[in-house]
């Protein structure tokens, strides 16, 4: 079974770009507990993004997702978030995705800037890093944890502000299921088998 062990969030939301406190995540649970704005949310949002790269709902294609420029009197500024997982097989695995924020003349511009996957390698007790493209390391993450995207995104790591999806339309929330079952590989479902996940996922919110 995977299992995320650490994490550090560097200019990202509420957290300093010069921050170097590691949150550690204990078994079998682990409470996340603060004041507004302390940051709890910002922790489970870059978990999701760490593991699928998906930005939150809220992140306007990550302008307010990285720390402001120009409240800190700079034209650029950086973010990163470092995940130390386990993976399926018990190996560790180190997730590094790395962002910057410019202020340009007349708008503000957000690019990923690094995306690199660390492991140690087990005969010599080194480091070995390995850069990837973004779609292959949003590929890459859900596989090494054993999980698919669509769990990760819907599930375990699901926004407080798409936390309802269980209640939209029929039609999404077939594709919700289609994507989370991975129906499309096994065969259509039937309409009761869909009446019933509707009615579990509802009494579960």
């Amino acid at each position: 079974m995977s299992t995320v062990d650490k994490m550090l969030i560097k200019g990202i939301r509420s957290f300093d770009p010069e921050n170097k406190h590691v949150i550690t995540f204990f078994k079998p649970l682990t409470l996340i507990v603060g004041p507004n704005g302390a940051g709890k949310t910002t922790i489970i949002e870059c978990l999701k993004l760490s593991c699928t790269g998906e930005l939150p709902p809220n992140a306007r294609s990550g302008h307010s997702f990285i720390h402001d420029p120009k409240v800190a009197g700079e034209t650029e500024m950086k973010g990163q978030i470092k995940l130390q997982f386990k993976t399926a097989a018990g190996k560790d695995v180190v997730c590094i995705r790395s962002f910057q924020l410019t202020q340009k003349a007349s708008k503000m511009e957000y690019k990923v800037i690094e995306s690199i996957l660390q492991t140690i390698n087990p005969h010599t007790g080194e480091k070995v890093c390995l850069s990837y493209r973004c779609a292959d390391m949003d590929r890459e993450i859900p596989a090494l944890m054993g999980v698919s995207k669509a769990v990760l995104e819907n599930v375990i790591f699901v926004h407080l502000d798409e936390a309802n999806w269980p209640l939209q339309d029929s039609s999404t929330l077939k594709k919700k299921f289609d994507d989370i079952f991975s129906a499309t590989r096994y065969g259509a479902y039937s309409s009761l088998d869909f009446c019933i996940l509707c009615i579990v996922c509802i009494v579960r919110c």
